[in-house]
């Protein structure tokens, strides 16, 4: 048993080899270049998503990397569904090491007219359902004794204002907490933690909820003059899923090309 995470010489590889990691959301977007970025270096690879495309993602990460890889579709809001993902993966691969957690929606409308059963559903799916796949993974990496990487994608929302965004940000900076509690009740059993808050992605998210003058005015406001596109979101990943960031845990990286310093 760990008795918090452990010190290893940072090397700067990155290296992953031997890993067995499970994206959700893997089947698209920022998950899908994640799961990429972990098959790069060597890591196995669980593509989650609540989309039938999984096996076929998977098996592309197999023709490109020549690692192993297995898609399970996944429902984060369903208990049943996340335990069945987590057996999956200890069946085909032994052991879970990374997790990156990363199902998103998002649907915009104003304050006061937003109706509840909406800010419930981006609460079940990026709060809640995030912290179902965590705890049900962290549990598994407690059982094995070998501690572990968590990765959960937040954003730039969770601690800024953002006009029509009012049930989204409530669920980011609601995975923000649970990130911070659940750093400091995992520390113990070697597991690290941590969020990743990202500005406006090229993704199919990002393009529903910004287009037109509303997609101009927002870039102006972005000192690097453009959104971010999802291969620069998953390095920021990749580098909280390995050793070289072993005394990080409980922090939310900022990836937003400098929209929040002013």
């Amino acid at each position: 048993m760990y008795n918090g995470i452990p010190y290893t010489p940072v090397t700067g590889s990155f290296d992953l080899t031997g890993k067995n990691a499970i994206v959700v959301g893997g089947a698209g977007g920022i998950g899908e270049a994640t799961a990429r970025m972990y098959a790069s270096k060597g890591a196995n690879i669980v593509i989650a998503d609540c989309k039938d495309t999984c096996d076929e993602v998977a098996g592309k990460i197999v023709a490109d990397y020549g690692v192993k890889a297995i898609g399970v579709k996944t429902d984060v809001t369903s208990q049943e569904s996340v335990d069945n993902l987590v057996a999956k993966t200890v069946e085909a691969f032994g052991e879970v090491n990374i997790l990156a957690a990363m199902p998103g929606f998002v649907d915009l409308y104003r304050a006061t007219d937003i109706e509840i059963a909406n800010v419930e559903k981006h609460i079940a799916i990026n709060a809640v359902g995030v912290f179902r796949v965590c705890q049900a993974v962290a549990n598994q990496m407690i059982k094995q004794e070998k501690g572990g990487k968590i990765v959960c994608i937040t954003s730039q929302a969770d601690f800024i204002a953002i006009n029509k965004h009012v049930g989204y940000t409530m669920s980011k900076a609601a995975l923000v907490g649970m990130i911070k509690v659940c750093a400091l009740e995992w520390a113990e059993y070697g597991i690290n933690i941590n969020g990743v808050a990202p500005t406006v992605v090229n993704t199919y998210m990002g393009e529903r909820a910004w287009q037109g003058k509303v997609k101009t005015d927002m870039i102006e406001k972005i000192p690097v003059h453009r959104f971010a596109e999802t291969d620069e979101i998953a390095a920021a990943v990749l580098f909280l899923s390995c050793n070289e960031s072993n005394m990080i845990t409980g922090e939310d990286l900022v990836v937003d090309g400098g929209f929040t310093i002013y």
